[in-house]
């Protein structure tokens, strides 16, 4: 059809014009804002926050999770070797364990431009048309926080995963318009915390779901070596093992630790990191041998002296140490559960005997 090209083109423009967020035209326009200078303890200077430096950047730096390395390597290798976009990709697992490094080294294996955004950024129908008419051939989606998409939005993902199509409504009443734009082809990947939130239509149209698992202690270590590498920093064999046994067998917390570890190192002028300094860092922050922090002490401490060590339903463990059931459920029970500390049963929550053992206190007798 004889001018259909351009018709698309100004359709397009439209869309970027009267959809895009407040204040987005103007981001889009301007250079890059720039990021906070960090100068590493080699006197190099990196225009990138400390977390961006000690981020992997290729497959050998990204220690762990090997089972998923292999298969996205089988399923970008393939892809490129038919010339086509990959499929599709859902990442899930507790956060930290490294879902967006994952999403950024398919982007460099597949010689992609990645545009990044988050389930909570995207308000409307709208705002999505106008990320979807952006993008160019080839291109990767992150989509952070997939779990918190408004479900009307979703409506506008289906197509544009499935057909390559964008259908949006112009206008309102009598004078509405539904338009069909073409998408370029792209791949869209996820990463969410909480893959039972996903809608099924959603969830069904990933080519590929791999669901992240915690790390073991000796590639947690791993981990500490190379950033303490990457940071300039000397720490003994004794205070890896330390940091990575408190590390709650996530690299975001390893790092974390490890940068606090610095700080007590160089405000105290001492020449490297050394077990004496690693304990006396988690003691600062309140963090036990095994990484539990106060609130893991505090959950578990609430169900043995208050009710006799379980079971009691979640709601009420929430309620005793004033704080919401989500977070409970989804940032300090995951870890608890994996170090065999507390069982959920049909009853609730029952504290098991390493976790009285670990706080030092004499089991009661109790109902199962």
């Amino acid at each position: 059809m004889p001018g259909s090209e351009n018709s698309t083109a100004a359709w397009q423009q439209i869309i970027k014009v009267e959809f895009l967020l407040p204040g987005m035209q103007e981001k889009t326009m301007n250079n890059k804002e720039k990021e906070p200078k960090t100068i590493l303890k080699n006197g190099t200077e990196e225009d990138q926050t400390i977390d961006t430096i000690l981020r992997p950047t290729s497959w050998d730096d990204y220690i762990g999770q090997k089972n998923i390395k292999r298969n996205l390597k089988i399923i970008i290798d393939a892809a490129i070797s038919r010339g086509e976009v990959s499929d599709h990709l859902l990442f899930y697992g507790q956060a930290g364990l490294g879902k967006t490094t994952l999403a950024k080294l398919v982007a460099k294996e597949m010689r992609s431009s990645m545009k990044i955004t988050s389930g909570p950024a995207i308000e409307k129908m709208g705002d999505l048309a106008a990320i979807l008419s952006n993008l160019e051939s080839g291109d990767i989606l992150f989509i952070d926080e997939a779990h918190r998409l408004n479900r009307m939005v979703e409506e506008v993902l289906y197509p544009a995963m499935e057909s390559r199509k964008l259908h949006i409504i112009i206008g309102k009443g009598a004078g509405a318009r539904t338009i069909s734009l073409d998408i370029p082809p792209f791949t869209l990947v996820a990463a969410t915390t909480r893959a039972d939130l996903l809608s099924e239509p959603l969830r069904s149209r990933f080519g590929a779901t791999f669901r992240l698992d915690y790390y073991n202690e000796s590639d947690i270590e791993a981990i500490i070596k190379r950033s303490a590498s990457i940071l300039g920093i000397e720490a003994s064999p004794e205070a890896v093992k330390v940091l990575a046994k408190a590390s709650r067998f996530t690299p975001r917390v390893a790092n974390r630790l490890l940068k606090r570890t610095r700080d007590y190192m160089e405000v105290y002028k001492e020449p490297k990191v050394s077990e004496k300094i690693a304990l006396k860092t988690l003691e600062i922050l309140e963090i036990d041998a095994i990484g539990l922090e106060a609130h893991d002490r505090l959950i578990l401490s609430t169900i043995i002296d208050k009710f006799g060590g379980g079971p009691v339903g979640v709601n009420t463990i929430a309620a005793s140490i004033n704080e919401d059931r989500g977070i409970v459920e989804n940032v300090y029970e995951p870890y608890l559960l994996r170090l065999g500390l507390i069982r959920r049963t049909t009853g609730g929550r029952l504290v098991e005997p390493l976790a009285y053992t670990h706080l030092g206190k004499k089991p009661k007798d109790r109902l199962l």
